[in-house]
């Protein structure tokens, strides 16, 4: 029961990594604030769980406000951020739009940013913490997909920036990198995937972008969730601003050596 009588904001919790780490937290005694845009998903775990569900856009100040002001009421001061909304920014940049642009930042960067700021006051009081869900793309650059994958480099120095302004106040921040998960939207770039190289089916997919992992597979959104909640523990009490890598090994594969491998 290492969340017992803790309350947990987490956005983006209505599916995958989101929502995997709510059951957890929630399965070791914390009061989990769920936040996100569809409502039917966020109420499906909410209800789950026992938690609350909060429909509306972490990137939109108004909307988080309103939520934290609910939060509060239900559950009192928030104890822990899970900056986990992500998404968008696919394309090569010689076609990105400035609307696929903006929105890369928009789900990315500024819901981190605003979901951060407004939960600040909570975190100090509470000596809290925040953990940012970013990935291995904020660490390397995946292939024609410049917005999602300057966004994810610029939430590792949110996280950085966070780590150093307010550890002397007491709030750690630190920040996951996941590589491959298998979640609904990972699924959904499988099959456009197996469109394109005429695979069999989507776990053929998954098998092909995994083929260099150290491990050999995807991560389950359990897996990830398990490194976010000892990391959000107090277990972790030293861990401020660390980059912490969830990706079976993939960030380790000296990517021209590969050639003498095969």
């Amino acid at each position: 029961m290492r969340f017992s009588g803790k309350s947990v904001l987490v956005t983006g919790g209505g599916t995958g990594i989101g929502a995997a780490v709510a059951r957890r937290m929630a399965s070791e005694g914390a009061r989990v604030a769920l936040m996100g845009r569809r409502r039917e998903p966020l109420e499906t775990i909410a209800e789950e769980i026992g938690g609350l569900a909060v429909t509306g856009d972490a990137a939109d100040s108004g909307s988080v406000r309103r939520a934290i002001a609910k939060i509060h009421s239900e559950f009192g001061t928030i104890d822990i951020l899970i900056a986990n909304a992500g998404g968008h920014g696919i394309g090569p940049t010689i076609s990105m739009t400035d609307e696929t642009w903006a929105d890369a930042g928009r789900a990315n960067l500024d819901t981190a940013f605003v979901c951060a700021r407004e939960c600040l006051p909570d975190l100090i009081e509470r000596r809290g913490n925040i953990v940012i869900v970013s990935s291995i793309a904020g660490l390397f650059a995946a292939p024609d997909a410049a917005g999602y994958v300057t966004m994810k480099h610029a939430l590792i120095g949110l996280g950085k920036s966070l780590a150093r302004d307010y550890g002397r106040k007491g709030v750690r921040t630190n920040t996951v990198c996941p590589g491959w998960v298998a979640t609904a939207m990972a699924d959904e770039e499988m099959r456009m995937l197996v469109d394109e190289r005429g695979l069999a089916c989507v776990d053929d997919a998954y098998a092909l972008v995994t083929k260099d992992v150290p491990l050999g597979r995807a991560a389950t959104p359990d897996e990830v969730a398990n490194v976010i909640c000892f990391i959000a523990s107090d277990e972790a009490a030293m861990m401020n601003g660390s980059i912490v890598t969830v990706d079976g090994g993939s960030t380790v594969v000296d990517l021209p050596t590969l050639a003498f491998a095969e």
